[in-house]
């Protein structure tokens, strides 16, 4: 009889593996699983995706999608991407969103994630200094796995959670990478015209000071819900407000959003040839590239811009009725005399919103302490599960959340109103 010998040795990894910090959002949404799991209806508002029953793809680029891989287009991918992507990209810049980029100025990559992974690799050394909002997504976790030192610019509701050139001022002469995002995750709110032009100011005075030994101050630009703007609200973007800003800024774009595409993987980034070439060398060595297939169906389907606008009409319209019915729901509980608000959606697929619990006391007799009390009270009570702005590097007394509704059938907004409002009526 053999004996069972057990290693306790404890396995080593890298320092980096070591102290990597999970996503917040993924954990609360497995607490939230566990809950649906056990049959708990909850409204969950948790995840920055789809759901495709509800926000289905282009049927158009289904089509394409399945007649490519009938095609056989399952080879390795160009490096850069498919040059047919990314002509229809080119196109697409120009006559939607008044950019000139040519093809070897364009990458693909899978999606976004990627790209912003490569951006970082290609401009930021260890021990440099990224500047970045918060609330913001995923920043953190990038300037980590570069080495880079972390400037975070606490950006309040004042500005709708925009971060403003006087917040980001102090810390510029410092910086090698800015990093923005309009429209903005988590909070779905844009830069207005005044605030991004005091911005691009800002980084072209900084660059003229430094010297030319020096590493230039750049602008990652992530831009990925830029078709997703609602009502009269307007996307801005630097180039378009400063052409001098073409040779500091590097954009994050791609179709995850625009057609709530977020598993068709199909990402780009458009920048100055010689980082988009660089980018491109590392996105080879990592392998990331979109599937072939889905490269030749997007060109396919991008060409035809007047689809395009079809398709965006059409989302826009449906993600709107959703982010408004929850504005005005949580109009209605603030004039009720509930301690929550909300600020008004101007795009993307998030709403922010607000409970300002601490101190309440629920029906058992339990102080709402903290931001944590408050949250785990919203989904016990009111099945809804929303995330805390800390998880996006908030503070963690923050009261502010995203709502995301991309999942959320269009009854289910004034059910998970009415929930929320008997929750908030327990509350003394």
């Amino acid at each position: 009889m053999s004996a069972t010998v057990t290693n306790t040795k404890e396995l080593k990894v890298s320092k980096l593996a070591e102290n990597i910090i999970g996503s917040e959002i993924i954990k609360l949404a497995a607490e939230v699983n566990e809950k649906m799991k056990k049959g708990e209806k909850v409204y969950n508002m948790t995840i920055g995706d789809f759901n495709p029953k509800v926000f289905p793809i282009p049927a158009e680029l289904k089509q394409l999608i399945v007649d490519a891989y009938f095609d056989d287009q399952t080879n390795y991918p160009a490096a850069d991407g498919m040059l047919e992507l990314r002509t229809a990209v080119s196109k697409l810049l120009k006559e939607r969103g008044n950019l000139n980029y040519a093809t070897d100025e364009i990458v693909i990559a899978g999606g976004a994630r990627p790209v912003i992974y490569a951006i970082f690799k290609a401009l930021v050394d260890p021990g440099d200094t990224v500047i970045f909002p918060v609330p913001s997504w995923n920043n953190n976790h990038y300037t980590y796995l570069n080495g880079a030192k972390a400037v975070l610019v606490d950006a309040g509701p004042e500005s709708n959670f925009m971060p403003t050139a006087a917040l980001i001022q102090p810390h510029i002469q410092s910086a090698n990478l800015l990093a923005l995002c309009s429209p903005q995750n988590p909070t779905g709110t844009v830069f207005t015209k005044e605030a991004l032009e005091e911005i691009c100011d800002m980084v072209l005075a900084e660059n003229m000071r430094r010297s030319p030994d020096q590493k230039p101050l750049y602008l990652m630009y992530d831009q990925i819900y830029w078709a997703l703007t609602h009502g009269n609200t307007k996307h801005y973007d630097p180039v378009s407000l400063r052409p001098e800003m073409k040779n500091y800024t590097v954009y994050v774009d791609g179709i995850s959003k625009s057609l709530a595409a977020t598993g068709v993987r199909v990402g780009w980034s458009m920048g100055p040839k010689k980082i988009i070439d660089k980018m491109k060398a590392i996105l080879t060595h990592v392998g990331a590239w979109a599937p072939k297939a889905e490269q030749m169906a997007a060109a396919k389907y991008l060409d035809n811009l007047e689809g395009y606008d079809k398709f965006l009409g059409e989302i826009k319209s449906k993600i709107n009725d959703r982010l408004q019915g929850f504005y005005k729901g949580f109009m209605e509980l603030k004039k009720e005399g509930h301690l929550v608000d909300a600020i008004t959606p101007q795009a993307a697929i998030y709403l922010t919103i607000q409970f300002n619990l601490y101190g309440k006391k629920t029906a058992e007799g339990k102080v709402l302490e903290n931001t944590k009390d408050i949250t785990k009270y919203i989904l016990d009570e009111a099945k809804i599960a929303v995330v805390p702005f800390y998880a996006f590097g908030a503070s963690d007394n923050s009261s502010w959340y995203r709502l995301s509704v991309g999942t959320c059938k269009l009854e289910d907004v004034q059910a998970a109103v009415d929930s929320l409002r008997t929750a908030l009526q327990k509350l003394s």
